[in-house]
């Protein structure tokens, strides 16, 4: 499977409101920090301490706001 890698922050910056408010993002313990990655279908992961959790997912054109947000393309 094929994911781009993003800090907390910058996923902050990436989801819009239809999809995730940024007080669930906190309460599912995403920081600025944290370590996330985002798959082709629109998944969002956050690294824990031993695994990675499905926290959520984007929807319509999210593919070009990540690689607006990373400068990072899929693999």
């Amino acid at each position: 499977m094929q994911f781009i890698e993003m800090s907390g922050k910058a996923l902050q910056r990436v989801v819009s409101d239809d999809e995730l408010h940024p007080n669930e993002l906190v309460q599912l313990g995403v920081t600025d920090e944290s370590v996330v990655r985002v798959n082709r279908q629109g998944d969002i992961e956050l690294r824990r301490s031993d695994r990675w959790d499905v926290i959520g997912g984007l929807l319509g054109n999210f593919a070009e706001r990540i690689k607006k947000e990373t400068g990072l393309d899929w693999l």
